[in-house]
Protein backbone atom coordinates (compact mmCIF):
# COMPACT_ATOMS: atom_id res chain seq x y z
CA UNK A 1 0.00 0.00 0.00
CA UNK A 2 3.07 1.96 0.82
CA UNK A 3 4.32 2.14 -2.38
CA UNK A 4 0.92 3.92 -4.04
CA UNK A 5 2.22 6.93 -2.45
CA UNK A 6 5.81 6.91 -3.07
CA UNK A 7 6.79 9.99 -4.96
CA UNK A 8 7.82 9.94 -8.28
CA UNK A 9 10.09 12.24 -9.39
CA UNK A 10 10.82 11.25 -13.76
CA UNK A 11 11.32 15.00 -14.64
CA UNK A 12 13.45 17.64 -14.92
CA UNK A 13 11.29 20.36 -13.57
CA UNK A 14 10.68 18.63 -10.50
CA UNK A 15 13.05 19.11 -7.31
CA UNK A 16 11.40 17.54 -4.06
CA UNK A 17 8.15 16.07 -3.50
CA UNK A 18 6.11 19.27 -3.01
CA UNK A 19 2.69 20.04 -4.51
CA UNK A 20 3.91 23.03 -6.43
CA UNK A 21 7.21 21.65 -7.73
CA UNK A 22 6.25 21.12 -11.50
CA UNK A 23 4.70 24.73 -11.68
CA UNK A 24 5.17 24.61 -15.71
CA UNK A 25 5.04 20.83 -16.31
CA UNK A 26 1.23 21.36 -14.33
CA UNK A 27 -0.08 24.56 -16.02
CA UNK A 28 0.51 23.38 -18.97
CA UNK A 29 -1.76 20.54 -18.59
CA UNK A 30 -4.48 23.19 -18.69
CA UNK A 31 -3.91 23.63 -22.35
CA UNK A 32 -4.78 20.33 -22.98
CA UNK A 33 -8.03 20.75 -20.76
CA UNK A 34 -8.45 23.94 -23.41
CA UNK A 35 -8.07 21.80 -26.28
CA UNK A 36 -11.03 19.39 -24.75
CA UNK A 37 -13.44 22.20 -24.39
CA UNK A 38 -12.62 24.11 -27.35
CA UNK A 39 -13.69 19.86 -29.37
CA UNK A 40 -16.67 20.09 -27.26
CA UNK A 41 -17.97 23.68 -28.70
CA UNK A 42 -17.04 22.54 -31.94
CA UNK A 43 -18.91 19.45 -32.09
CA UNK A 44 -21.87 20.69 -30.76
CA UNK A 45 -21.74 23.81 -33.01
CA UNK A 46 -21.71 20.83 -35.69
CA UNK A 47 -23.82 18.37 -33.98
CA UNK A 48 -21.52 15.56 -34.48
CA UNK A 49 -23.16 13.23 -31.97
CA UNK A 50 -22.63 11.65 -28.31
CA UNK A 51 -19.46 10.00 -29.51
CA UNK A 52 -17.79 12.92 -30.19
CA UNK A 53 -18.52 15.27 -27.34
CA UNK A 54 -17.53 12.27 -25.64
CA UNK A 55 -14.08 12.34 -27.15
CA UNK A 56 -13.56 16.31 -25.92
CA UNK A 57 -14.68 15.13 -22.70
CA UNK A 58 -11.81 12.61 -22.58
CA UNK A 59 -10.02 15.04 -23.69
CA UNK A 60 -10.75 17.02 -20.60
CA UNK A 61 -10.33 13.60 -18.60
CA UNK A 62 -6.37 13.50 -19.92
CA UNK A 63 -5.49 17.32 -18.93
CA UNK A 64 -6.97 16.96 -15.57
CA UNK A 65 -5.27 13.57 -15.02
CA UNK A 66 -2.39 14.70 -16.04
CA UNK A 67 -2.39 17.71 -13.76
CA UNK A 68 -3.41 15.94 -10.78
CA UNK A 69 -0.21 13.52 -11.47
CA UNK A 70 2.43 16.55 -12.11
CA UNK A 71 1.41 18.46 -8.81
CA UNK A 72 0.79 15.33 -6.20
CA UNK A 73 3.28 13.06 -8.68
CA UNK A 74 2.73 9.75 -6.62
CA UNK A 75 2.74 6.29 -8.06
CA UNK A 76 -1.67 6.26 -7.61
CA UNK A 77 -2.07 9.08 -8.84
CA UNK A 78 0.51 8.37 -12.33
CA UNK A 79 -2.44 6.22 -13.09
CA UNK A 80 -4.81 9.05 -13.29
CA UNK A 81 -2.66 10.28 -16.32
CA UNK A 82 -2.06 7.09 -18.10
CA UNK A 83 -4.91 5.29 -17.98
CA UNK A 84 -7.33 8.25 -19.76
CA UNK A 85 -4.90 8.38 -21.80
CA UNK A 86 -4.59 4.82 -23.02
CA UNK A 87 -8.49 4.63 -22.96
CA UNK A 88 -8.38 7.79 -25.50
CA UNK A 89 -6.29 5.57 -27.86
CA UNK A 90 -8.36 2.54 -27.77
CA UNK A 91 -11.25 4.79 -28.36
CA UNK A 92 -10.26 7.42 -31.05
CA UNK A 93 -9.23 4.30 -32.95
CA UNK A 94 -12.63 2.80 -33.08
CA UNK A 95 -14.09 6.26 -34.16
CA UNK A 96 -11.74 6.60 -36.99
CA UNK A 97 -12.49 3.42 -38.57
CA UNK A 98 -16.10 3.89 -37.87
CA UNK A 99 -16.66 7.33 -38.71
CA UNK A 100 -14.08 8.57 -40.62
CA UNK A 101 -13.30 5.22 -42.30
CA UNK A 102 -17.17 4.50 -42.02
CA UNK A 103 -16.45 0.62 -42.17
CA UNK A 104 -18.66 -1.96 -40.63
CA UNK A 105 -18.81 -3.38 -37.79
CA UNK A 106 -17.19 -6.53 -38.89
CA UNK A 107 -14.40 -4.58 -40.27
CA UNK A 108 -13.94 -2.40 -37.49
CA UNK A 109 -13.48 -5.64 -35.54
CA UNK A 110 -10.74 -7.02 -37.89
CA UNK A 111 -8.83 -3.21 -38.66
CA UNK A 112 -9.08 -2.80 -34.30
CA UNK A 113 -7.77 -6.74 -33.43
CA UNK A 114 -4.88 -6.06 -35.90
CA UNK A 115 -3.41 -2.96 -34.53
CA UNK A 116 -4.08 -4.27 -31.31
CA UNK A 117 -1.77 -7.20 -32.14
CA UNK A 118 0.77 -4.81 -33.97
CA UNK A 119 0.90 -2.73 -31.25
CA UNK A 120 1.32 -5.33 -28.28
CA UNK A 121 4.16 -6.74 -30.40
CA UNK A 122 5.91 -2.96 -30.86
CA UNK A 123 5.62 -2.57 -27.30
CA UNK A 124 7.11 -6.69 -26.45
CA UNK A 125 9.85 -5.87 -28.68
CA UNK A 126 11.10 -2.31 -27.53
CA UNK A 127 14.13 -2.99 -25.70
CA UNK A 128 14.68 -2.08 -21.80
CA UNK A 129 17.23 0.52 -22.44
CA UNK A 130 15.40 2.17 -25.21
CA UNK A 131 12.79 2.77 -22.77
CA UNK A 132 14.35 4.27 -20.03
CA UNK A 133 17.17 6.21 -22.30
CA UNK A 134 14.12 8.06 -24.01
CA UNK A 135 12.00 8.50 -20.02
CA UNK A 136 9.20 6.12 -21.24
CA UNK A 137 8.38 7.76 -24.51
CA UNK A 138 8.22 4.32 -26.26
CA UNK A 139 4.85 3.63 -24.48
CA UNK A 140 3.75 5.97 -27.07
CA UNK A 141 4.16 4.46 -30.02
CA UNK A 142 0.88 2.53 -30.42
CA UNK A 143 -0.58 5.64 -30.63
CA UNK A 144 1.69 7.38 -33.23
CA UNK A 145 1.19 3.94 -34.93
CA UNK A 146 -2.43 4.00 -34.71
CA UNK A 147 -2.59 7.89 -36.37
CA UNK A 148 -0.52 6.92 -39.03
CA UNK A 149 -2.50 4.00 -39.81
CA UNK A 150 -6.11 5.18 -39.09
CA UNK A 151 -4.82 8.29 -40.91
CA UNK A 152 -4.53 6.10 -44.35
CA UNK A 153 -7.46 3.24 -43.75
CA UNK A 154 -9.73 6.74 -43.58
CA UNK A 155 -7.93 8.39 -46.73
CA UNK A 156 -8.46 5.10 -48.60
CA UNK A 157 -11.80 5.57 -47.81
CA UNK A 158 -11.72 8.60 -48.81
CA UNK A 159 -12.05 10.74 -45.85
CA UNK A 160 -10.09 14.13 -45.45
CA UNK A 161 -10.03 13.25 -41.79
CA UNK A 162 -7.40 10.69 -42.95
CA UNK A 163 -4.86 14.01 -42.83
CA UNK A 164 -5.55 15.37 -39.39
CA UNK A 165 -4.98 12.22 -38.26
CA UNK A 166 -1.61 12.06 -40.41
CA UNK A 167 -0.82 15.46 -39.05
CA UNK A 168 -1.71 14.04 -35.75
CA UNK A 169 1.13 11.39 -36.12
CA UNK A 170 3.55 14.01 -37.32
CA UNK A 171 2.93 16.64 -33.71
CA UNK A 172 3.06 13.87 -31.97
CA UNK A 173 6.38 12.44 -33.21
CA UNK A 174 8.03 15.77 -32.71
CA UNK A 175 6.34 15.58 -29.50
CA UNK A 176 8.42 12.48 -28.76
CA UNK A 177 12.05 14.61 -28.76
CA UNK A 178 11.40 17.15 -26.33
CA UNK A 179 9.84 13.94 -24.07
CA UNK A 180 13.08 12.08 -24.57
CA UNK A 181 15.43 14.80 -23.80
CA UNK A 182 13.73 16.56 -20.61
CA UNK A 183 16.21 14.65 -18.58
CA UNK A 184 19.04 14.74 -20.68
CA UNK A 185 18.98 19.01 -20.65
CA UNK A 186 18.63 19.75 -16.90
CA UNK A 187 22.31 20.58 -16.49
CA UNK A 188 21.88 23.39 -19.18
CA UNK A 189 18.21 23.99 -19.01
CA UNK A 190 16.69 23.31 -15.40
CA UNK A 191 12.80 23.90 -16.36
CA UNK A 192 13.53 20.63 -18.61
CA UNK A 193 11.39 20.21 -22.17
CA UNK A 194 8.07 18.31 -20.56
CA UNK A 195 6.34 21.40 -20.60
CA UNK A 196 6.73 21.56 -24.50
CA UNK A 197 5.31 17.53 -25.08
CA UNK A 198 2.07 18.99 -23.01
CA UNK A 199 2.06 21.93 -25.75
CA UNK A 200 2.30 19.88 -28.61
CA UNK A 201 -0.26 17.41 -27.21
CA UNK A 202 -2.80 19.85 -26.35
CA UNK A 203 -2.19 21.12 -30.36
CA UNK A 204 -2.42 17.33 -31.35
CA UNK A 205 -5.71 17.00 -29.65
CA UNK A 206 -7.36 20.17 -30.93
CA UNK A 207 -6.11 18.60 -34.30
CA UNK A 208 -7.90 15.55 -34.02
CA UNK A 209 -10.74 17.22 -32.58
CA UNK A 210 -11.74 19.73 -34.94
CA UNK A 211 -11.44 16.43 -37.24
CA UNK A 212 -14.04 14.92 -35.11
CA UNK A 213 -16.48 17.72 -35.65
CA UNK A 214 -16.08 18.21 -39.41
CA UNK A 215 -15.59 14.76 -40.59
CA UNK A 216 -16.93 12.50 -37.32
CA UNK A 217 -20.76 12.53 -38.00
CA UNK A 218 -22.55 9.11 -37.81
CA UNK A 219 -23.46 7.38 -40.85
CA UNK A 220 -26.33 6.31 -41.90
CA UNK A 221 -26.01 2.08 -42.01
CA UNK A 222 -26.57 2.19 -45.71
CA UNK A 223 -23.22 4.00 -45.96
CA UNK A 224 -21.18 1.90 -44.29
CA UNK A 225 -22.17 -1.11 -44.88
CA UNK A 226 -21.02 -1.79 -47.90
CA UNK A 227 -17.65 -0.86 -46.97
Amino acid sequence: MDRLFASVDIYCERTDPSLWSEPVNALTNLLIVGAGFFGLAQVRSRKTGVYAALLCWWVVAIGLGSLLFHTTAIELTKWADIVPIATFTLAMAIFCLRRFAGLNWTKTAIYFSAYIAAASVVTYLVPAWLSEASNGTTAYLPALAGFAFFGVVALAHGSQAGWYCIACAIILLAGFVFRAVDQDVCAAFPLGTHFLWHILIAVMLGVILIAVARHGAPRGPAESEHR
